[in-house]
């Protein structure tokens, strides 16, 4: 058994309300199930439901174990932390990994500060449960019972690892958060600071790493892609806020011979009757074009590879 739940998929801040039903308003959470293993990617406000669901169920089989990968630090993908309710059982056995920036700060510092009384009412040394953290950079860690999982950095303000997990001749890839690698040279040969050999540079520093994160996720049999903005919203106003297009995300993933693209991180202003009619232009857009399928992260979807 290798399947992928989605249990928040909203970027940046939750939106809860009907106008955001359909597709969900609580952000990055994706529960992943290889075997008897659980795996989490990213703790955001969709992981306390899943936290719910692990009570309802997987408790009766016995205590809750897990692998819990933090693509990156901003608030919206660990916010869902506190209230993850297994934390609070004994018997819980919860690995964290994640990528750390500049900070002076350590993974469980960033993580437990939210579990401090200016924040919450009850502090991380507090926690029934037995949780490791271990601050990772691009690297493949064997998980045992032939999980694998390969990170890769990305682009994005801070540092943000994606995920590649291989089990059973399949694997899951996640791209989020990420924006295209740039040219950060003038390209302009009117601008003062023009530099041919700078911008030839520039060029092809961003190809060769964009090529990195292709290659990362050839092949693919589902991949969850960041696809926050369209090309147009992208390229009028949003370059720099480290995300990508649906554009983007399409076109890479029928280049790296994908076969299932799940659009994710959806804007915090993007109605469910916007995704949907998004979801279907671009369906149709591609139809009869490529084998590449095409969806937008709905929660509660899940898939079995």
């Amino acid at each position: 058994m290798f399947t992928v739940t989605i249990w928040g998929d909203r970027g940046s801040m939750p939106t809860p309300g009907p106008d955001t039903a359909l597709f969900g308003g609580n952000t990055a959470c994706i529960e992943v199930r290889c075997g008897d293993r659980l795996v989490i990617i990213d703790a955001g406000s969709g992981i306390r439901p899943l936290g719910e669901k692990l009570m309802r169920e997987d408790i009766k089989k016995g205590p809750i174990a897990a692998d819990l990968f933090i693509t990156h630090t901003h608030w919206d993908h660990i916010m869902g932390f506190p209230m993850f309710t297994p934390i609070y059982v004994p018997g819980t056995k919860l690995h964290i990994r994640g990528p750390i920036s500049y900070e002076d700060d350590t993974l469980e510092q960033v993580i437990g500060t939210q579990l401090s009384y200016r924040y919450w009412p009850v502090r991380q040394d507090e926690l029934a449960a037995e949780i490791s953290y271990e601050q990772i950079k691009e690297t493949t860690i064997d998980l045992g019972g032939g999980v694998y999982v390969t990170t890769k950095y990305l682009n994005h303000p801070i540092l943000c690892l994606g995920y590649r997990i291989q089990y059973e001749g399949k694997s899951f890839v996640t791209v989020y958060d990420n924006e295209p690698f740039r040219n950060v040279f003038p390209t302009d040969p009117a601008d003062p600071s023009y530099d041919e050999a700078a911008a030839r540079e520039g060029d092809e520093a961003a190809a060769e790493e964009n090529e990195k994160v292709l290659h990362f996720y050839e092949g693919a049999d589902l991949v969850v892609h960041d696809t926050q903005y369209s090309a147009k919203e992208y390229l009028k106003g949003k370059v720099g806020f480290g995300h990508s297009s649906y554009e983007f995300a399409i076109n890479s993933c029928n280049k790296a011979r994908v076969k299932r693209l799940v659009m994710f991180h959806h804007d915090p202003n993007r109605t469910d009757a916007e995704l949907q009619e998004l979801e279907l232009f671009y369906q149709a857009k591609i139809r009869g074009k490529t084998s590449l399928e095409i969806e937008m992260a709905r929660e509660g979807r899940s898939f079995s590879l």
